[in-house]
């Protein structure tokens, strides 16, 4: 774990079982507790389409194709928002088949309602008896792609490594489902680091806020400014938002862990006038230097992929120069970065 001073610019190396000694009596820390539920989807095509645009994979089966949910717009119809591959290839009006490994038996049918840029659709499943229960035997969970994995549109076998994949690409306090990515700086979170913290009298509380695509997209325009990041949702329990008020009131330290946690406090506490409500929202806040960051005193956080809203993020929080000097530090000292690599602790 790196530790950087925000005031200073000064940096340390340490370890994450360091993290309880780093926290002051009166800080808040908050996570997010979404869980990640298995959204990729491994199908083929049927449709229109298909026939004039087939996709032959390594098995000559053709219509093969490969559909990440990012979020869910209705529960009744069953839309969702996705990417799918091949995005070129995939129609208004064609009909998307997905069938357990092995088997011709279609489990969940839906039909593509919209297109969009770089792979987005909007699509509709066709009603089930358990949506989820079947998604949890169809689906895989959604690794980033630069975690290598033998699963593929072409061999998509639930095996050993996706079911160990399914336990580990979540944190240990995960609860509410609807993540498409694991809010990653809570994965080097253990029962005995969270013991510890207890034991030292720091507060503890949880937000949710579902993961979806818009904290992963890649910023594409030449001005930052012009960036449209997507909404994700969140909720904010009465006793959470009891304990963030109390905070801000009493100026302890609130300490978030992980950039979605920070993005959901400084949404809601413009959303509230300077208090955090309780309740249900929709983040949309793009957070890029020059923010008045207003909930947040501190963050823990993996490092980031470059050209990432995420990173834009730890460097309006730090400081740009700050946080250069502190990824070259880190890539010189052979710091893991992503999902599954080393956090940086900011104050």
């Amino acid at each position: 774990m790196l530790r950087l001073e925000r005031a200073t610019g000064k940096f340390s190396d340490g370890n994450f079982r360091d993290l309880p000694e780093l926290l002051h009596p009166g800080d808040l820390l908050v996570f997010n507790n979404s869980r990640v539920f298995p959204a990729r989807l491994y199908g083929r095509r049927q449709g229109p389409e298909t026939v004039r645009n087939t996709l032959a994979t390594r098995d000559n089966r053709p219509g093969r194709i490969e559909v990440l949910l990012t979020r869910q717009l209705s529960t009744e119809p069953n839309d969702w928002e996705c990417l799918v591959r091949p995005g070129r290839k995939i129609g208004v009006g064609e009909r998307l088949l997905f069938s357990r490994t092995n088997s011709d038996r279609v489990e969940l049918e839906a039909e593509v309602l919209s297109r969009a840029a770089f792979g987005q659709r909007e699509i509709r499943f066709a009603r089930v008896a358990d949506f989820f229960a079947t998604l949890d035997r169809v689906g895989h969970i959604p690794l980033p792609p630069y975690i290598a994995r033998p699963g593929s549109a072409a061999d998509p076998e639930i095996n050993d490594q996706e079911r160990t994949d399914r336990e580990r690409y979540q944190t240990i306090y995960a609860n509410p489902r609807g993540s498409v990515a694991a809010p990653t700086a809570g994965l080097h979170f253990t029962s005995e680091i969270l013991q510890r913290i207890r034991e030292r009298g720091i507060e503890t509380a949880e937000i949710t806020l579902h993961v979806g695509l818009g904290t992963f997209q890649p910023i594409r325009v030449e001005r930052v400014e012009a960036h449209r990041i997507h909404v994700e949702p969140y909720s904010i329990s009465i006793s959470a938002a009891s304990a963030l008020n109390q905070a801000l009131k009493d100026s302890g330290r609130i300490v978030a862990i992980g950039t979605t946690t920070v993005r959901t406090l400084e949404h809601a506490i413009r959303a509230g006038g300077g208090q955090i409500l309780e309740g249900a929202a929709s983040a949309d806040i793009f957070i890029y230097p020059g923010f008045e960051f207003r909930a947040v005193q501190a963050m823990l956080t993996n490092f980031h992929l470059p050209q990432s809203s995420l990173l834009m993020l730890v460097s309006a929080f730090a400081g740009r120069e700050n946080v250069l000097r502190a990824y070259q530090h880190a890539v010189a000292e052979r710091y893991r970065f992503y999902s599954y690599g080393d956090c940086m602790f900011i104050e």
